[in-house]
């Protein structure tokens, strides 16, 4: 574990955030790290865009076609904005469902100003609103097409939960015994993997050349859809559409709770994953950037396109300028 982040208020460190790195080709090689890149972890959200590929696969086989908006709601942890139910909502309606059917709970959108309006009109909060909606309509679409029970797809013996997971482990390279089964936020089973398992799983999704002709053509799709839609995988202000968005399509990334962050970059066979120790989203952004920034992949309109995010500013409730987050680390090369 290696200092990632020195958290500076005035002249003084006063906090700081430790984590593990590593960066993969497709190949599973190693490229760099920080820390142990062996450092086991759960992927959190940042696996939706695994979790992704095979209802890609399964959808690919039919008539349904789904816009590259609904893809990337199907892969985001979005804002529960207006584009985002209405995303969410047309999946459903494709499919002859409805909201009743997710089962990943209600809550109050992420997006302040959203929030706050839809609480002075009155509108109830829903399902639709949950930050994981999109992944839960994408689990009810699987399990329609795989004609299975559409109550219990939470359910790691579920066969959507099992397809997934086998997915997770091509993706990864990890075998069933490396792999630990939790139960994620929203409900549905959540994997424990290395740092460097999951980098490798990203650059593959990126790069996924090696991987059989539909599998392939799934990756291609969500990578198509989400550089194309970034809004939908995270929404106003966020730091995934931001960078996706910076960085026109070429470098995608994708946040989990605790502190993990995953980042795929098609054109150079890369993949990046960051666990922070103590679990701070704060600190993931910064070092997702400041790790672009070192690897030489973000030009200098880039770089100051993502400046707020790299170095986060500290407000204190005056709105003063009182501090900022600052990337500490250096790479190993392998």
């Amino acid at each position: 574990m290696t200092t990632l982040i020195h958290v500076k208020r005035g002249s003084m460190i006063e906090s700081l955030h430790d984590g593990y790195i590593a960066v993969s080709n497709s190949d599973g090689k190693l490229q760099y790290y920080l820390g142990d890149p062996h450092y086991k972890t759960y992927a959190r959200s940042t696996a939706k865009l695994l979790q992704a590929i095979p209802i890609m696969e399964e959808v690919l086989n039919t008539d349904i076609e789904l816009s590259d908006e609904e893809i990337a709601v199907i892969c985001s942890s979005h804002n529960g904005e207006s584009e985002h139910v209405r995303a969410v909502q047309s999946i459903l309606t494709k499919i002859n469902l409805n909201h009743s059917q997710l089962l990943c709970g209600e809550q109050k959108p992420l997006h302040k100003e959203t929030r706050e309006r839809l609480l002075r009109e009155n509108v109830q909060f829903t399902s639709l609103h949950n930050t994981c909606s999109g992944k839960h309509a994408g689990m009810l679409l699987l399990s329609k097409l795989l004609n299975c029970p559409l109550n219990s797809y939470l359910s790691v013996e579920h066969p959507v939960q099992q397809i997934m997971l086998e997915t997770i482990k091509e993706m990864t390279g990890a075998k069933t015994s490396e792999i630990n089964i939790a139960k994620d936020g929203c409900g549905v089973p959540v994997f424990g993997i290395t740092v460097h398992q999951l980098a490798t799983a990203f650059a593959k999704l990126g790069s996924p050349t090696s991987l059989a002709e539909r599998k392939k053509q799934a990756c291609e799709k969500i990578v198509h859809a989400v550089s194309l839609q970034p809004f939908y995988i995270a929404g106003t202000e966020r730091f995934d559409t931001h960078l996706i968005q910076a960085t026109k399509g070429r470098i995608l990334g994708k946040m989990g709770n605790e502190g993990v962050f995953a980042l795929t970059i098609p054109s150079e066979d890369l993949g990046i994953a960051i666990k922070v120790s103590d679990g701070a989203e704060r600190a993931s952004y910064p070092s997702a950037v400041e790790i672009l920034s070192q690897l030489g992949l973000l030009s200098s309109h880039e770089k100051q396109e993502l400046t707020r995010f790299h170095y986060p500013i500290i407000k204190n409730r005056r709105n003063e300028n009182v501090g900022r987050l600052e990337p500490v680390f250096k790479l190993h090369r392998v």
